[in-house]
């Protein structure tokens, strides 16, 4: 990512003064009456978020004003960094280690642009690295949001299963990992049938991808919903429903970025990353409504609609995870519709089996300014994919809870005696904010890093 953070300032940077919002009418004591009837006349507030431009006696500009308060996050900066003008800044006075860390991150999220298919349009004002950021941090942090937007923003002509698959080779190789690929009908000599199932009427043959990463330490086991597009299959989606569907693999795409942020740290764990790629097609041999199901967890599932494949795909996977009895399970999925209705587009949506693993999650999402809302694994809406004929049903026949029963549905394929954490994510940015532009998107990825981080890393 070419961050528009640079490591010294020039003759011409401008100095960035952080002022607390409590402090502000001390601080306007110290300015000259002209200096104070000038902001007043700018119409600067004082109130956190506000900025200001101190001219220079001799023209140009002295030095920026910028309040911030205890509501003050990374989006605060990216805001800052599209309101100035073209040149070079950097922060004055001391600052603590996340505040300046904030504004690394939201300063280098306001330049990220998707580019791969046209020259770059955004420019954006340089900030200079503050002294005391954790730069490594920060620039895995840049690095991996980039990953997550351009997988996602990457259209399914160019990022089917195959082009997938080689992304995590690509990580991988970055970082001596082993990535081991199951594709076409070895997914049925390997038992994977669901994986094979929804991905068979595809020309780009289903994937099951496995990187492993480290070799001792607790087993950290994260699992990507890997479809690559989605037609809805025999189920087909209607025109406007299958117009953003290149970013259902975005659950993929924040496993392997949430991957590679705990490779770039080298926390001492044992990684491993399961992702299902397929791409839900149309053809004579593509699976059908009611059709009943072979798993890797031994149940059988009864086919409740083709365009409810993601949790399919993801049944297997979680099924294999559980295999090892990580002490951390975390699936991103863009799985259901009904979440979005729930908790909006902006909000991951997080069911967990164990109460301590939400509530640490919700409170490093609280300081990384990555929001997740619980919803429950209500146990009476088992009821509702219950199945005549086959051990489980993939979704309830009725409107309601969708995420819920959703959620409840990948359960049956994880032990109970191992912490696991879903997230059902948008992954999108349905509009344009200063560092979140339109498009893919993270969503929960920094929260769920944190609590990693917290839990396992190096003490």
């Amino acid at each position: 990512m070419a961050h528009n953070l640079i490591a010294r300032a020039r003759k011409d940077t401008v100095p960035i003064a952080v002022i607390a919002a409590d402090k502000i009418e001390a601080w306007s004591r110290t300015l000259s009456k002209a200096r104070r009837d000038w902001l007043t006349g700018a119409g600067f507030t004082g109130n956190a978020g506000a900025s200001a431009l101190i001219p220079a006696d001799k023209g140009g500009v002295e030095q920026v004003i910028f309040v911030i308060d205890d509501t003050t996050d990374m989006w605060s900066w990216s805001l800052l960094a599209t309101q100035l003008p073209m040149g070079s800044y950097k922060l004055a006075g001391r600052l603590s280690q996340a505040i300046v860390n904030d504004a690394a991150q939201g300063w280098g999220l306001s330049a990220y642009e998707f580019t791969r298919y046209r020259k770059a349009r955004v420019n954006c004002p340089e900030l200079v690295w503050p002294t005391n950021a954790d730069r490594a941090q920060c620039i895995a942090m840049l690095d991996a949001t980039e990953l997550v937007r351009d997988l996602i923003n990457t259209p399914a002509e160019d990022l089917g299963p195959s082009e997938l698959a080689d992304e995590v080779r690509k990580v991988g190789r970055k970082f001596k990992a082993k990535v081991r690929v199951t594709a076409g009908d070895a997914l049925l000599k390997a038992n994977y049938p669901m994986i094979h199932t929804v991905g068979r009427a595809a020309d780009d043959a289903p994937r099951l991808v496995d990187l492993r990463w480290g070799t001792r330490g607790p087993r950290v086991t994260l699992v990507g919903k890997g479809v690559c597009f989605d037609t809805g299959g025999l189920d087909l989606k209607s025109a406007a429903g299958m117009l953003r569907m290149k970013k259902d693999m975005g659950g993929a795409a924040h496993a392997l970025a949430l991957g590679q942020l705990i490779m770039a740290a080298k926390l001492p764990v044992r990684l491993r990353v399961l992702i299902g790629a397929v791409e839900n097609s149309v053809a004579g041999n593509a699976y059908r409504p009611w059709d009943v199901l072979q798993t890797r967890k031994g149940i059988t599932v009864e086919n409740a609609n083709t365009d409810a494949e993601g949790r399919l795909v993801m049944g297997d996977c979680l099924a294999e995870a559980c295999t090892e009895k990580p002490d951390l399970l975390l699936d991103f999925a863009t799985l259901t519709g009904a979440a979005r209705v729930a908790v909006g587009t902006g909000i991951a949506a997080v069911f967990a089996n164990d109460d301590k693993l939400y509530s640490d999650l919700e409170k490093h999402a609280d300081v990384t300014a990555d929001p997740v809302w619980r919803l429950p694994l209500h146990k009476p809406y088992r009821a509702l994919i219950e199945s005549n004929v086959a051990d489980v049903s993939s979704a309830s026949d009725g409107p309601f809870g969708g995420a819920i029963t959703a959620a409840l549905f990948l359960q049956e394929f994880v032990d109970d005696d191992v912490p696991w954490a879903h997230f059902d994510i948008m992954a999108w940015n349905v509009g344009s904010k200063p560092g979140r532009p339109t498009g893919g998107e993270a969503m929960g990825l920094r929260a769920a890093y944190a609590m990693i981080a917290d839990r396992f890393g190096r003490k």
